[in-house]
């Protein structure tokens, strides 16, 4: 995790603000411990590495604290080319998922707490082809999908994803996944278990 306080945490929060609010979406100041969850697809157009960022922003004392972390936001090679639905692997759409997930638990024989999709839906793309490379674009499904916000369970030092992710936005770092959890917790304290979570694309995150 890298930390941002100070001057940069100030510029860092209005300019995902603007970038947020550009496409009608919520941005939440009031309080402490109000986070925006915001995730930042790469516009790499691979699948096969963590290349994709999640931001959370959120005030403490009144000032802004930006959280930066390295995560995937597609489906691993190995769930491209061999989809556990028939429909095909999810690719989360980019949107605001207002108040869909929830401090809850992930997982089958390894269970932990994560955030969890169990308080509203999400809309996904279909990617059927059975190739590596994912695909943008095409009908969306929306529904109850599972797609969680939790770890990978590799080294921390992981580079290729293979199949971490059926969908989910998976961090790279375990260790800053349970920082993650730990602020996600004093929100849940402060503010109830609901939370919203953004994905941009690095595209329109760059614009503002």
């Amino acid at each position: 995790m890298s930390r941002i306080t100070g001057v940069l945490a100030n510029q860092l929060a209005e300019q995902t603000k603007a970038a947020v609010k550009s496409k009608g979406y919520a941005f939440f100041e009031k309080g402490d411990y109000n986070l925006n969850i915001v995730g930042v697809r790469s516009s790499s157009g691979k699948a096969d590495k963590f290349d994709d960022a999640l931001n959370v922003i959120y005030k403490v004392g009144g000032d802004w604290v930006v959280d930066t972390y390295v995560i995937t936001t597609e489906p691993g090679t190995s769930i491209l080319s061999k989809p556990i639905v028939d429909k095909g692997a999810a690719i989360l759409v980019p949107d605001q998922y207002r108040g869909c997930y929830v401090v809850g638990t992930h997982g089958g024989k390894r269970k932990y707490q994560a955030l969890v999709q169990r308080k509203g839906k999400v809309k996904v793309w279909r990617d059927n082809n059975r190739d590596r490379t994912p695909d943008y674009g095409g009908p969306i499904d929306e529904g109850m999908y599972g797609i969680n916000i939790h770890r990978q369970w590799g080294p921390d030092d992981r580079e290729y994803t293979g199949g971490v992710s059926a969908g989910c936005q998976v961090f790279q770092s375990s260790k800053d996944f349970y920082e993650f959890m730990e602020t996600c917790n004093l929100s849940k304290d402060e503010w109830g278990n609901g939370f919203t979570y953004t994905l941009l694309d690095e595209r329109d995150a760059a614009q503002c």
